[in-house]
């Protein structure tokens, strides 16, 4: 297909990337020091999910823990102390990396589900908050951590986003005060969708996975595509908006096969065109 590429034997140099059938797993590699992000792995990242919107072998992505730790946010040593030195030139290029992270993210037409257990902060919690979808264990513990290093909470995109996954008033006092989010006070806010054992959680994000793998998969990036366009949108605007997104879907060939299986009584097979 013309624009499209083949990600499944990608191997990334600062990330674990591992793909089962259709899903792509992706870990952060460094479980010693609870997988702080360095500037390399950002912005490898970055080109990653940019390229994940081109490719025609992957249909959701994991970002899952590594020995117990989901990431650390960004590394003391490799990114806080030389920003230390930045001039301010130096300063926004790696604050509009790290911004671009989350726009590839979002742009990246899949699905995204993070699984995560135990430490979940800084620029950790950015990516659970980019996330599609969120499962965490009871260890998990997540924190907006800006302001404890003398940095604002409106770092990547949280104050556009945590408000509107937990509320405002909630969002506010997570990013003022920095303080951890408990498991069972982020599911009972909305940020996780559910909690499970940590040795029960990566087979239930795979599985949930291989749900939306196996479900109308352009349909899935309209879906996305659709809960990110319309927070700029008045109603009136969403609505037509749309329509026209459902008649795109409705020219699809997964429509007909929905449609052709419930006059069967058959259970529909989706081939994501």
């Amino acid at each position: 297909m013309t624009g499209t590429t083949e990600l499944a034997g990608l191997k990334p140099r600062h990330f674990i990337w591992e793909m089962r059938d259709r899903v792509a797993i992706i870990r952060l590699d460094r479980p010693e020091r609870k997988n702080p992000l360095t500037f390399d792995s950002y912005a490898e990242l970055r080109d990653t999910f940019r390229a994940l919107a081109h490719a025609s072998d992957v249909d959701v992505v994991v970002l899952a823990p590594n020995g117990g730790n989901f990431c650390s946010g960004g590394d003391v040593h490799d990114i806080i102390g030389p920003l230390v030195g930045m001039e301010m030139k130096g300063l926004l290029a790696f604050t509009r990396m790290t911004g671009d992270l989350v726009k590839a993210m979002i742009g990246c037409g899949k699905p995204v589900i993070a699984a995560v257990d135990g430490i979940c902060v800084g620029a950790g919690a950015i990516l659970a908050m980019a996330s599609d979808l969120r499962l965490a264990t009871p260890q998990a513990k997540c924190a907006f951590l800006f302001t404890r290093v003398g940095l604002a909470g409106c770092d990547m995109g949280a104050c556009a986003m945590l408000p509107r996954i937990i509320g405002q008033g909630r969002a506010a006092e997570l990013l003022y005060t920095g303080r951890a989010m408990g498991a069972e006070e982020g599911h009972a806010w909305g940020f996780w969708n559910a909690l499970h054992d940590a040795g029960a959680l990566e087979e239930a994000a795979q599985a949930l996975a291989g749900r939306l793998a196996a479900g109308p998969v352009f349909a899935h990036g309209i879906t996305k595509t659709q809960l990110n366009q319309e927070w700029n949108m008045g109603l009136e605007q969403a609505i037509e908006a749309e329509a026209q997104a459902q008649a795109i879907c409705m020219q699809t060939r997964d429509f007909e096969r929905a449609y052709r299986a419930f006059v069967a009584r058959e259970k529909p097979v989706f081939e994501g065109d």
